[in-house]
């Protein structure tokens, strides 16, 4: 990756090949989890706002 070349892991001096492909494969399945997680997480969910009511009557007009 840091040479952006393909390269034979053996003549490179990759001591595990397999472990390499295996941690790069796993990371990959964790960042498409994560992405598919967070597409589902940012949904927006909308709330029925019941409408406003209709405002109190004025009270009793008292002593008059």
């Amino acid at each position: 990756a840091h040479t952006d070349t393909f390269e034979n892991f053996f003549s490179t001096g990759v001591i595990d090949p397999t472990k390499v492909m295996r941690v790069a494969l796993e990371n990959a399945a964790s960042v498409a989890g994560m992405l598919l997680t967070t597409e589902c997480a940012l949904a927006d969910i909308k709330e029925e706002v019941p409408p406003m009511p209709m405002g109190g009557g004025a009270p009793g007009m008292g002593m008059m």
